[in-house]
């Protein structure tokens, strides 16, 4: 009895990894096919297209477009609250050193995933009106964290605390969020520098008059 459960579980395994290895490949099509014609003007059958198989087929996924652009925009959201757990965790750095790793690591994951943050920033307004709220919800909890680490750095004397904490925190993530607009991959400028320099610019705006004292 033994012998043929151990002889049915990769097979098992072996399944669940095909399942979640097709799940990948549906959604890194979807991300090229809306980011090169856009989620309003692209289609299932486009992304049936990209796949090599027939729109039928892709339904086995999905139940309407809509779907693929907010599993997108989860993906998204999945691999960034990793980025805000390491932060979080790292409580043996001071909040303006937790300020700048966060940063750094948010502006290198936007420049690996160009075509996702292109469709996250482009396109979320159009998921449906539920589906908008889960994804803005999610996105709070970054807003607040970071808030929190400025204002934490205020009252520790670390940071300028006649600016406001919540403004600090929306200029830092336009420098986060708007590298995907200029970034160039192989240009004259690495990720790492890019990264440096968006944290630097970051530190500087959060200190505040304290750079001059």
């Amino acid at each position: 009895m033994s012998e043929r459960t151990e002889t049915r579980k990769p097979r098992s395994n072996s399944r669940a990894r095909g399942a979640k290895k097709r799940d990948v490949e549906v959604l890194d099509a979807a991300a090229r096919v809306f980011a090169r014609r856009g989620y309003a003007d692209a289609s299932v059958q486009d992304v049936a297209d990209e796949l090599g198989i027939l729109k039928g087929s892709l339904y086995h996924y999905i139940k309407m477009k809509e779907d693929l652009l907010f599993w997108l925009l989860e993906a998204v959201h999945k691999d960034v609250e990793e980025i805000l757990e390491e932060v979080a965790g790292a409580e043996s750095l001071s909040p303006l050193e937790r300020l700048e790793l966060y940063v750094r690591r948010q502006v290198l994951y936007n420049l690996d995933n160009l075509e996702r943050i292109s469709i996250y920033y482009h396109d979320v307004d159009s998921l449906s009106e539920e589906r908008l709220t889960t994804i803005l919800a999610r996105r709070r909890t970054h807003e607040r964290f970071i808030t929190g680490l400025i204002k934490e750095a205020q009252d520790r004397g670390e940071a300028d605390s006649s600016c406001d904490a919540r403004i600090l925190a929306n200029c830092l993530f336009a420098t986060i969020i708007w590298t995907y607009r200029w970034y160039k991959p192989n240009g004259r400028i690495s990720r790492h520098a890019i990264a440096d320099h968006c944290a630097r610019f970051v530190l500087h705006g959060v200190v505040g008059e304290l750079d001059a004292a």
